[in-house]
């Protein structure tokens, strides 16, 4: 049972994965306005149904790459060692990011520079973020902290979010890990 379980995961897994791809590839082609579900649906060889069972609408299906990410951020945060204050559990959790998921590949560049021309993606984008931070803040919460876990939870997004605008602007000169450690490196120092 367990392994017919797994399977079926894997699969779900693949098909998302699929989805976002296609989902991805007909934006940066033809721009969000243009794409229809049902092209998506068509380009990841899928029933419109399916697409259904699987996202909401195209800013989902696009955003999924994202979303990963921000899962396995927030579960390495869960991963930290105990004994780590609540800034120190949030800088380790990136690092752990970087090793595990790697640079950021072309795609989170282009999604960014869609993210900035559509609304509807942009607020959708900053839903997904603001989910995050509250799921950090209470990744972090038990942690020892001079300020509050959502204060911290908010420097950080704050912090990867400008590191992220610094990369695209910069054509991806230093890597992603180098800017983002610059930041965190800025708001870690006392302000007065």
């Amino acid at each position: 049972m367990d392994s017919t379980v797994g399977l079926r995961e894997r699969k779900k897994a693949e098909t998302r994965q699929a989805v976002h791809e296609a989902t991805l590839r007909l934006v940066v082609e033809h721009g969000l306005d243009a794409v229809t579900v049902e092209a998506i649906a068509d380009a990841a060889n899928i029933s419109r149904r399916t697409f259904s069972n699987y996202f909401d609408g195209k800013e989902d299906a696009l955003l999924y790459g994202e979303e990963q990410r921000v899962r396995a951020l927030v579960a390495q945060v869960r991963t930290q060692p105990a004994e780590l204050g609540a800034w120190a559990a949030l800088r380790g959790a990136v690092e752990a990011m970087f090793h595990d998921v790697g640079e950021p590949e072309r795609e989170w560049s282009q999604r960014t520079r869609l993210a900035k021309r559509h609304p509807s993606l942009l607020a959708r984008q900053l839903a997904n973020l603001a989910a995050l931070e509250r799921d950090l803040a209470e990744a972090v919460g038990g942690r020892e902290s001079p300020v509050s876990p959502r204060v911290l939870a908010a420097a950080l997004m704050t912090a990867m979010r400008l590191a992220m605008h610094q990369w695209i602007e910069e054509e991806q000169v230093r890597t992603m890990r180098e800017v983002v450690r610059e930041n965190l490196d800025q708001i870690a120092r006392p302000f007065a």
